[in-house]
């Protein structure tokens, strides 16, 4: 997520913890393993279900934050060093990797996070798992999660290899309209003289959202994907020239889950004109023969090859 400063992008990143419906998660494990696939669980839940079925509760869906300046053994975790010293024991200290997994990541000014944190989070991005041998420890551990970044892009850009990892950018610029300035700051002003009163008014909402939510998480896997939209697909990122494979999948699980959540029953031309420009705008190369910006080419692609 890129854009002016001031727009609320760390905001709405946030507040996905308020609409994202509760998970199942095995009780006391620190990973916050899925009680109902087993094959993901971490080697304590294993070694624990082995003797007796693992008691279940439900949590909210964690998006942890991840400071500029974390230090490696935060995030990958590290030896307990007050276990150490007052007991004697080698025991593991779970870091930010394992508190976010099945949750989010969020990094705010992604764009300046240190180079030797993004090759790390790369790792773990492909292989799913964290992986700690320093210390006499060796530990592996599930790190599944969805990864978000915020920044302001005249601070700098990303790293290519860390942006083909996101799957959907999106563009925040600051309102140009009047009325919706003003709705903005009355809204702001709203929550910071009466939060509760606020949270209360937009709860129905919210709660309505959530709903739409879980109907379209219910119904993906039925979800049809046309051989004419996969075309449609491969013929896009081809006319815009994107490297690799990663913008067709992600142009088709985006539309998928956006026909889900709109309720139909297949993919169409629709959902692929909306989701467009997320999936592909920030998977695009230079050209210096081509001044317009990205969003600008993929919106011409879109028109050349979906039509208008």
């Amino acid at each position: 997520m890129f854009g002016d400063r001031g727009t609320g992008k760390s905001t709405a990143v946030r507040a996905l913890a308020a609409l994202l419906p509760k998970m199942r998660v095995v009780q006391g494990c620190a990973y916050n393993c899925d009680p109902a696939t087993p094959a993901s669980w971490c080697s304590e839940c294993a070694a624990r279900s082995s003797d007796v079925a693992p008691k279940s509760r439900l949590v909210p869906v964690p998006v942890i934050d991840m400071p500029l300046g974390a230090t490696e053994d935060r995030v990958v975790g590290a030896l307990d060093l007050e276990r150490a010293l007052s007991h004697g024991e080698k025991a593991f200290e779970p870091g930010l990797l394992a508190r976010a997994n099945r949750g989010f990541l969020y990094i705010d000014e992604v764009n300046l996070l240190e180079d030797h944190l993004v090759d790390l989070l790369i790792d773990v991005a492909a292989s799913g798992e964290n992986v700690v041998e320093r210390e006499g420890l060796s530990v592996r551990h599930p790190a599944r999660f969805v990864l978000v970044g915020s920044g302001n892009p005249e601070e700098g850009e990303l790293r290519p290899q860390l942006l083909d990892r996101f799957g959907l950018s999106v563009e925040v610029k600051t309102p140009t309209g009047l009325a919706e300035r003003i709705e903005v700051v009355r809204r702001r002003d709203a929550y910071e003289r009466q939060g509760a009163e606020f949270v209360a008014r937009w709860r129905k909402e919210e709660e309505r959202l959530r709903r739409h939510i879980l109907a379209g998480r219910a119904r993906l896997g039925e979800v049809e994907m046309p051989d004419a939209i996969l075309e449609d697909v491969a013929r896009l990122c081809m006319q815009l020239g994107t490297d690799g494979l990663r913008g067709e999948l992600t142009l088709m699980r985006a539309a998928r889950a956006l026909a889900s959540f709109d309720g139909v029953a297949a993919v169409g031309r629709d959902q692929l004109r909306r989701i467009a420009g997320p999936a592909l705008r920030h998977r695009l190369r230079r050209d210096p023969l081509d001044e317009a910006g990205s969003t600008l080419r993929v919106e011409r692609a879109v028109s050349e090859v979906l039509g208008s």
